[in-house]
């Protein structure tokens, strides 16, 4: 079964790399790092007694790690933790957001030879996978070295489920290599019950997403960074966060047509992919919106819609909002995380498309802490902000919301450290 797994992945990468290549070298400029990935480049490592291998994909399961690593390096100081990414973003995230870490490098490709060389460099006591990266070859040779392998904050998708459920034999074999499961929701524990893990592997603990720490900005700093960006402080600030093609074009235009009625308000419109800030500059000038780019830096000119093509900075944007629309979910996309602005109390909206965040937004959404906009037309209605006391009270209710779902990481916190124990 492996070896059949091994030569089709194999096969693959004569089409993945040139595509990779061309996409992410010629197009982006980013470093593909194969001989990390191939395992001819060792990561830099510092090694010690007792560590443990925790496999983050990207930036938003990074992110989820924070709080994690923190409180469990200040109980166990003896311990390295070494966090494995997939892409190039993050890892920029890790090394910056997880100073407690022994180590940050990339996952090398899923064959036996390179994986071995890892276990045998980092030599960890637990392996831990974050959400949903189910490697054949990564969790068996993690069975074989570790005391222990988990799963923590598990997410299976709909569609993910329906693709197992093809192969659950294989999927079995792969997902029979983690000793314990912690997942986000009831649908993920009856999923995974589903592809024949019994139940008493399973725990619902809840959502590390929901665990975000940003800085708390008081009314003082919230004037002073508005006044930064020229925004006057009797000015609707309207923030889409995140967007993707095809949600531009029809955030804009509600907002165009808004204006008419409702002129003292700006949009800021930060695309998940800011080099894609080009096409949301056409849009602007087919519709004669003056705008700006928030890469110049230089906010001495009027504007109507601020272009968010920096990296970094939109969670402290969304504290500077009146309304927050969350991108990825007009279009089929899946939605993108809304727990940022939700931190800072604000009035959430995205559209009907929020598989990756389903369970999430439904609760938000039943509690009056977040809303559904389906076209660019209830766009226009909620952009005249008819209603500011129900906005005012569905921010709140998005504060509240996010505060009753933490406790997650004590939580995963606590099984951890069972297993530490009998180490």
């Amino acid at each position: 079964m492996y070896w059949v797994y091994s030569i089709s992945l194999f096969l693959s990468l004569f089409y993945y790399v040139p595509s990779y290549f061309i996409k992410l070298r010629i197009h982006k400029g980013e470093n593909l790092n194969f001989k990390q990935r191939f395992g001819l480049q060792l990561p830099d490592v510092k090694k010690s007694d007792h560590s443990i291998w925790i496999h983050a994909v990207s930036v938003g399961e990074v992110l989820s790690l924070q709080n994690l690593i923190r409180k469990f390096k200040e109980r166990n100081p003896d311990w390295s933790v070494y966090v494995s990414v997939l892409t190039n973003s993050g890892f920029k995230v890790a090394s910056e957001k997880l100073s407690n870490m022994s180590g940050v490098f990339f996952i090398p490709f899923d064959f036996t030879w390179i994986i071995k060389r890892f276990f045998k460099l980092i030599n960890p006591e637990l392996f831990i996978l974050a959400e949903s990266e189910f490697w054949p070859n990564l969790l068996k040779e993690a069975k074989r070295n570790c005391a222990a392998v988990l799963l923590i904050n598990g997410r299976i998708s709909e569609r993910s489920f329906k693709g197992y459920s093809k192969v659950k034999y294989f999927i079995k074999k792969i997902l029979d290599k983690i000793d314990y499961f912690l997942v986000q929701t009831k649908r993920e524990e009856s999923v995974l019950i589903k592809l024949g893990i019994p139940s008493h592997r399973i725990s619902r603990v809840g959502n590390l997403k929901t665990e975000i720490q940003l800085p708390r900005l008081d009314g003082e700093n919230i004037i002073r960074l508005r006044n930064e960006l020229g925004i006057k402080e009797e000015t609707k600030v309207i923030l889409a966060g995140s967007t993707h093609r095809g949600e531009e074009i029809q955030i804009l235009q509600a907002f165009y047509e808004a204006k008419k009625e409702f002129p003292d308000e700006v949009l800021m419109m930060a695309p998940r992919h800011p080099e894609r800030a080009e096409e949301v500059e056409k849009y602007c000038q087919d519709l004669s919106l003056s705008y700006i780019l928030k890469s110049k830096g230089t906010f001495n000119q009027e504007w109507e819609v601020l272009i968010v093509d920096t990296l970094g900075e939109l969670a402290f944007l969304y504290a500077l909002c009146d309304i927050a629309f969350v991108g990825g979910s007009l279009v089929a996309r899946g939605g993108q995380n809304f727990l940022e602005p939700a931190f800072y109390g604000k009035p959430i909206f995205f559209g009907p498309h929020m598989n990756n965040f389903k369970d999430l937004s439904e609760i938000f959404v039943q509690s009056h802490a977040a809303g559904i906009v389906k076209d660019k037309n209830s766009l226009k209605e909620l952009f005249l902000f008819r209603d500011l006391y129900s906005l005012a009270q569905m921010g709140e209710n998005a504060r509240n919301t996010l505060h009753s779902l933490q406790g997650a990481t004590d939580k995963t916190l606590a099984l951890i450290e069972k297993y530490i124990k009998n180490l």
